[in-house]
């Protein structure tokens, strides 16, 4: 089992040797980031998207830490959107995509290839484009030869991960102008209180037993982490803590939404890293739960647990009455949690408070975004830095 230093994540020295990036900065800065995209998309004029007409469809193109974007789109503009939204990570552009439609490409250097090739793809086919990303970029040239609307990323995170919300901000200020989701700038203003109130709550300063942050890395770092989310708005949570959990912190988790994901990740609860499974002897020979006896030099080091994080959303309206969608997935919930109580496998759980379905998302993507920065700073790891990334990248050229 990997060991959690929590002195670390209460050292402010430690934290500002070891975050060498400045990622806590970074993520306490999200609230700012939504204010200065406000602006900036406005400046760049992103209310004349598409000549400010409807487009047929809209398709947007994005990966790596700023695909999150393309799900929170979707999310949002599933209910009621009058046009359909996709998702593209790469090439080809879908064949049907021409003249009637919108393709959104965000990218935070401006230089990711599936973005940028999308881009490109979508201006030679006459398609109407908006991008995200650096100033004075490739996807910024694309967009300025295309007549579209390029909105420049401010300067200050400096990876896709920690620039979230400087990076969905215009795309949803263009939806909300193009009618496909319904998030007005006051929208944005109270998601951008909601997150600085909980950059105030996470902060390195604050102790861990009084930051929810921290106590939720220290909880995390005992086990294997899977995160569910109990319906669409905390599967997009889950998916994103899964990615941060993995990039950031350096822990591999899986992820899933209920009702989809119930029985496949229940199935775990009779395997070797859980309690019952390990108590049974589930391949791994003698071995018993909380045995006071062990020698951890003679026996070896005791297996890795489950973690069941279980984001919920307790605050949004069951939509078509007692046997909708998102009370299904409650109730779904309620009985994983119980599953997993039974078979001695540890829960935690997040809610957040009431809101527009931006700000409770933002809830639990601040959360879950600073607990796996502490996870990797207890770990005794730079969240910022990867030094197996920085080879990949030179294999790869990407």
């Amino acid at each position: 089992m990997p060991h959690f230093d929590d002195s670390l994540v209460d050292d402010e020295e430690a934290v500002a040797r070891l975050d060498s990036r400045g990622t806590l900065r970074a993520l306490a800065t999200a609230g700012a980031q939504v204010r200065q995209a406000v602006r900036l998309s406005e400046e760049a004029g992103v209310a004349r998207v598409g000549g400010g007409e409807r487009p047929r469809s809209v398709v947007v193109a994005a990966t790596g830490g700023s695909a999150v974007v393309a799900d929170v789109l979707e999310l949002l503009a599933e209910p009621g959107s009058p046009v359909p939204v996709a998702v593209r990570r790469n090439v080809p552009l879908p064949g049907w995509v021409g003249s009637l439609d919108l393709v959104v490409a965000v990218s935070q250097s401006g230089r990711a290839p599936g973005p940028l090739a999308l881009a490109a793809e979508a201006a030679r086919r006459g398609a109407s484009l908006l991008t995200v990303g650096a100033p004075d970029s490739p996807l910024a040239d694309v967009a300025a030869r295309a007549r579209g609307v390029h909105v420049p990323t401010p300067p200050g995170p400096a990876s896709s991960r920690t620039a979230l919300w400087a990076l969905l901000t215009p795309v949803v200020l263009a939806a909300d102008a193009l009618g496909l989701v319904a998030a007005r700038p006051a929208v944005l203003v109270s998601v951008a209180d909601r997150l600085d109130a909980q950059a105030e709550l996470f902060r390195p300063g604050s102790d861990t037993f009084v930051n929810p942050a921290k106590s939720l890395a220290l909880e995390l770092a005992d086990g294997v982490p899977v995160v569910l989310g109990d319906g669409a708005l905390t599967g997009v949570a889950a998916a994103r803590a899964a990615s941060m959990l993995a990039r950031t912190a350096r822990v591999p988790a899986t992820w899933g939404q209920l009702p989809d994901a119930a029985s496949q990740v229940v199935a775990c609860f009779d395997g070797p890293y859980s309690d019952a499974g390990i108590s049974r002897g589930a391949g791994l020979g003698d071995l018993r739960v909380d045995d006071i006896f062990a020698d951890p030099f003679l026996d070896g080091p005791p297996m890795p647990r489950l973690r069941l994080l279980m984001l919920r959303d307790t605050a949004a309206e069951e939509r078509g009455g007692p046997d909708g969608e998102q009370a299904q997935g409650r109730r779904v919930a309620d009985a994983v949690v119980r599953l997993a109580a039974d078979a001695g496998v540890r829960v935690s759980q997040h809610d957040t408070e009431a809101g527009h379905a931006l700000e409770r998302l933002a809830g639990h993507v601040a959360l879950v975004d600073f607990a796996a920065t502490y996870l990797s700073l207890g770990l005794g790891t730079d969240p910022g830095l990867s030094p197996h990334v920085a080879d990949l990248r030179d294999l790869t050229g990407e």
